[in-house]
């Protein structure tokens, strides 16, 4: 089994999931006592900018790892690499 690109950064990005899933109970619990709407959107903001700056990470280790180790394997090995990271950044951008 190969390692992924991300499995050197594993501890911080377990980290800012964990701080996410903290926000994300936070901001349950500021619908829950009825807070103002704006202090929940802003904080639901912050999660958002985490979650991208997570899936930002990943998709540079990818390319960085995944699709290099691809390329040097052979052009379809790196065509289908490109295709799945073109893929995840549509998704990213949707989002």
């Amino acid at each position: 089994m190969s390692e992924h690109g991300y499995i050197h950064r594993k501890d911080d990005y377990l980290k800012r999931l964990r701080r996410i899933e903290g926000q994300a109970r936070g901001v349950a619990r500021m619908v829950e006592e009825e807070q103002y709407c704006i202090d929940i959107l802003t904080q639901i903001s912050a999660m958002t900018k985490a979650l991208h700056a997570v899936s930002l990470g990943l998709l540079e280790e990818h390319m960085s790892h995944c699709v290099v180790d691809a390329a040097r394997s052979s052009d379809a090995e790196a065509q289908e690499k490109v295709t799945e990271a073109v893929e995840a950044i549509t998704r990213l951008v949707r989002s």
